[in-house]
């Protein structure tokens, strides 16, 4: 791999100055000077428009090949189902990957690594002419995105500056967003293999302009790699930053650790607390019901009896999450994560109320639902009583579309963004590897459970009680958030470390 150089306008920083900076010195590292960590940014963060564009490949494929005239190929409802479902536990199977190949192969690398299974993983299904070809290559693209999930935030938290890692930290969710609204997009033009093929896109311009970006300067010194870590800061940081404070501060940080985790350094509570709170954060973040609402979102509309056609109402809903990841990432350096969450949170209560109440008290749809139906949802008791009988004129079915906007829309600005950047924020150095990948496993096996059970749990109880359920648990986030999630905002990865090695909350407010 190319490796970025200083050249000839690089400063020789092969010794640093005996006195401490002055406070002038240590603001210039905070703003960046060099465009350079965005184009990195930007090319790790296509891992993730890749990502969010494998996530949701079925929604049109599905329909196609359940009609194909080809016998090998037509799905059966049980294979559907399997088809949508395995993402996840190929996902999880690559968060799992990235505890090892996270601190093995190093941030950049293991991203570099996870184009080999996605681009193999949409060759399968571009040329499937079996469903086990459809279901391995689905099943290769979920690791790729589950291992770019845990290495890319942690590769764009360990490069950005503190005053924009909130803002490139949203930029995981942004682009996988972004990339889900692209397949929607190509679905209405090209035939479900050539969606497949334009897969391989962003999967090769990643890997390309990855190779002339540096490693993270963290992960180099922790591998005692110094004079490639000072190249790769002085890159990242342009030749007109004094990066010498900088450097120090992670250097001596990193001196007074190892370079691995043992199990007793894993019992100090300096190391377990972050990885806690980061476990809880994903662990939540699933049990708020984003997963299942987004798979299951069209059929949710049809048995909800919106006035609008379910196809427009999963547009709009697409294009109000992409709306709300910007604000997030505009927002999330001036007003802090704390804020974020709890306004996420309390809007994602108020919007899973509302639709457990409509579909628990308010009108039927007229007809029975075949999209229903077809995804085993034959009989979904709305309620208990007896409600009125939808009609087209009725703008009381608007109701689900605004509520469920409201919980993309809280998400989105909240707790989808903000838990895989606080994840890369308060994850200990010697653990992030492999806690990140621990994270990312814990949420996507969260996720398939819950995908999974969903079903089972409208046809038991009715569609109400999901919703009720995803209420109480936002609930439980905001005491959750007020109690254990430190704030951020504005803080070096080394002052953030410094909080839970000391409990000095001169550095987290």
């Amino acid at each position: 791999m190319q490796e970025p150089l200083l050249g000839a306008e690089g400063p020789d920083y092969d010794t640093f100055p005996e006195k401490s900076p002055s406070p002038g010195e240590r603001t210039r590292v905070g703003a960046p000077q060099n465009k350079r960590v965005f184009l990195a940014t930007f090319a790790a963060v296509l891992g993730n428009f890749s990502f969010g564009y494998a996530l949701v490949y079925t929604s049109p494929v599905i329909p196609a090949l359940e009609h194909s005239l080809d016998p090998d190929l037509s799905l059966t409802k049980t294979q559907a189902s399997w088809f949508g479902s395995v993402f996840t536990l190929g996902a999880a199977a690559g968060g799992l990957s990235a505890m090892v190949l996270n601190d093995l192969l190093g941030r950049k690398l293991s991203i570099m690594f996870s184009a080999v299974p996605s681009a193999a993983g949409y060759a399968l299904m571009a040329g499937a002419h079996g469903f086990w070809m459809l279901l391995l290559g689905r099943t290769l693209t979920g690791f790729a995105g589950g291992l770019t999930a845990a290495c890319i935030p942690v590769y764009v938290s360990e490069i950005a500056t503190p005053s924009v890692r909130g803002a490139l930290g949203a930029t995981p969710q942004l682009m996988a967003v972004f990339g889900s609204l692209s397949l929607y997009a190509l679905g209405l033009l090209l035939p479900w293999r050539w969606l497949a093929v334009a897969g391989e896109g962003p999967v090769l311009i990643m890997i390309l302009l990855l190779s002339f970006m540096p490693n993270s300067p963290r992960f180099l010194l922790s591998r005692g790699r110094d004079t490639e870590a000072l190249r790769a800061l002085a890159w990242l940081r342009g030749a007109d930053t004094d990066i010498r404070w900088e450097f120090q501060q992670i250097q001596d940080n990193i001196r007074r650790q190892s370079t691995h985790m043992s199990w007793a350094e894993a019992r100090n509570p300096h190391m377990y607390r972050p990885i806690l709170i980061a476990l809880l954060m994903r662990f939540l973040q699933q049990l708020m019901g984003i997963t299942p609402i987004l798979v299951y979102l069209q059929p949710i509309f049809e048995s909800t009896a919106v006035l609008l056609p379910p196809k427009d109402d999963a547009a709009i809903v697409g294009a109000v999450r992409l709306f709300s990841v910007l604000i997030a990432a505009l927002t999330m350096d001036l007003a802090g994560r704390k804020v974020l969450l709890f306004i996420s949170a309390t809007i994602m209560f108020a919007a899973n109320l509302t639709l457990g109440l409509y579909v628990h008290l308010g009108p039927k749809p007229l007809t029975p639902n075949s999209t229903m139906s077809t995804m085993g949802l034959q009989s979904v008791p709305l309620g208990d009583t007896e409600q009125p009988l939808a009609t087209p004129s009725s703008y009381l079915t608007l109701l689900p579309l605004v509520a469920t906007m409201l919980f993309i829309m809280g998400y989105a600005m909240g707790w989808g963004p903000i838990t895989w950047l606080l994840m890369s924020e308060i994850l200990p150095l010697q653990a992030r590897g492999v806690a990140s990948g621990l994270c990312v496993l814990v949420s996507w096996l969260t996720a398939f459970a819950l995908t999974k059970s969903f079903l089972l749990v409208v046809n038991a109880f009715g569609l109400h009680v999901p919703f009720f359920f995803f209420a109480a648990i936002c609930l439980a986030s905001l005491v959750f958030t007020g109690c254990w999630v430190p704030e951020t905002k504005g803080r070096s990865l080394e002052q953030i470390e410094s909080f839970f090695r000391t409990g000095r909350r001169s550095f987290l407010h």
